[in-house]
């Protein structure tokens, strides 16, 4: 799979993934998470856009452990 494409999946699971923590309505140490994990998604569109695929990805990532332990809690 290519990078650009797997970025972008990455996104829109992290964008599904953000829904289910808002219906959620976490504690406020949690929306801190929240609020760190969307920062670095915005960081990776922004490198999306830049074609630095690389830092996107990691940027993604970031996110996307964020959200998993705020899911998990």
């Amino acid at each position: 799979m290519k990078e650009k494409v797997r970025i972008e999946k990455d996104i829109v699971m992290f964008e599904e993934n953000l829904e289910k923590i808002k219906d959620k309505k976490p504690e406020h140490f949690k929306i801190k998470i929240v609020e760190l994990a969307s920062q670095y998604y915005e960081d990776s569109k922004y490198y999306m856009e830049k074609r630095d695929y690389f830092t996107a990805f990691g940027c993604i990532n970031y996110g996307h452990g964020l959200l998993d332990a705020v899911l998990k809690f």
